[in-house]
């Protein structure tokens, strides 16, 4: 029965190549979602490690968070916008949870994100969401919760009104667009707590400083933010 359902597996493999989401060359032996070239040659930030990187300092003056880092460079046509498009697009949330355990990692060798009570992911709208199927940004808070032994919250902070795409607006112009967006229906469950703030793309940082202000407006205590991406 071992020797048929590795033939079976076999078969399948060969009609089905799993390929790489970054890349898009075939994966082997125990590879998975991203290939091991691709995991060692992605563009990393190391932000974690740097309380005045760039991340963080776009927020400066704009809301008061206790740490801000991504995880990856983002630019366009490379292998990280491969990446989040088959996430966001493509319907591949294993693309997000694996991002999310590999962000995890990071963050454990931070001593800035060492006291995190919380985990949040920026919500959708209930129409966008049901439309795509899933939130990507809580795809990627499930796998780095998973790495951190820290609990998610998807409930508290919720989206209240839709936006259009932010993508070829301006950094003031997306602000307007985001003001009152968030709402809390659940504060005590972020009471006096730390929270970890998740995001896939930061650009102008409009919708995550949306976010932070609601949070920090109805009683946590500090925010933080982690994303897979910055495009500078």
């Amino acid at each position: 029965m071992i020797a048929v359902h590795r033939l079976a597996t076999n078969l399948w493999g060969l009609l089905f190549p799993a390929l790489c989401n970054a890349c898009g060359n075939h994966l082997y032996g125990s590879e998975k979602v991203i290939c091991t070239k691709c995991l060692y040659d992605l563009p990393y930030t190391d932000f974690h490690l740097d309380a005045q990187n760039l991340v963080a300092k776009q927020f400066w003056g704009r809301v008061s968070l206790h740490a801000a880092m991504a995880l990856l460079h983002f630019k366009k046509g490379s292998k990280v916008q491969n990446l989040m498009h088959s996430l966001k697009y493509k319907g591949n949330t294993e693309v997000g949870e694996n991002l999310g355990k590999l962000l995890g990692h990071k963050l454990q060798k931070s001593s800035f994100y060492d006291k995190i009570d919380l985990i949040i992911p920026v919500p959708l709208h209930p129409k966008k969401e049901k439309q795509r199927g899933y939130n990507q940004s809580e795809c990627i808070a499930n796998g780095l919760a998973e790495v951190l032994q820290t609990p998610v919250d998807i409930n508290c902070l919720i989206r209240i009104k839709a936006t259009d795409s932010q993508t070829k607006k301006g950094r003031y112009t997306r602000y307007e667009n985001m003001e009152e967006v968030f709402s809390l229906i659940q504060p005590s469950a972020i009471a006096d707590k730390h929270i970890l703030l998740v995001d896939d793309v930061i650009t102008t940082g409009a919708t995550l400083e949306a976010c932070a202000n609601a949070l920090l407006k109805n009683g946590a205590s500090q925010i933080s933010i982690a994303a897979i991406a910055f495009a500078n």
